[in-house]
């Protein structure tokens, strides 16, 4: 299971998260370990450079896309390796949204379409989608005219 999915700035403040399965009570303590985490570890890492961690027997991949940080935290079967494929999907479309890595402004303008994004690529701690296409084509905010 996909336990949370956070991003936040480059002075740690978190833009957006999603946790699945983590206790409301724990997740004060998710938030503070992985901005500190990414504090500790992120600084002169270049975009999409993987960094991997683990803690009470789950599995933190994390990386910097812009001045956007981005944690993928996992247990069981998302282990590193998928975890990696979870991040790969969310650098992909996060850079199509923007048309590059984002800057703290352009995430803040182009939230809406990363929410959407982001929920066609992780729904409930699963990950559903992965072709950049398919998510594309998801998250285009048109009715359909074919099918």
């Amino acid at each position: 299971m996909i336990l949370a999915v956070l991003f936040a700035n480059v002075e740690g403040n978190i833009l957006i998260e999603r946790f699945s399965g983590v206790p409301a009570e724990e997740r004060l303590h998710w938030r503070s370990f992985l901005v500190k985490l990414g504090a500790d570890n992120l600084k002169g890492v270049r975009n999409e450079e993987l960094l991997v961690a683990s803690h009470k027997s789950v599995y933190i991949v994390y990386t910097v896309l812009g001045d956007v940080s981005i944690f993928i935290v996992g247990k069981d079967e998302y282990d590193e390796l998928a975890l990696a494929e979870v991040i790969f999907a969310i650098t992909s479309a996060l850079k199509d949204v923007c048309g590059k890595p984002p800057t703290e402004r352009l995430f803040l303008d182009k939230y809406g379409k990363i929410c959407l994004c982001l929920d066609e690529i992780v729904w409930k701690g699963l990950l559903e989608n992965t072709d950049k296409e398919r998510v594309r084509r998801l998250t285009r905010l048109k009715p359909p005219t074919e099918f």
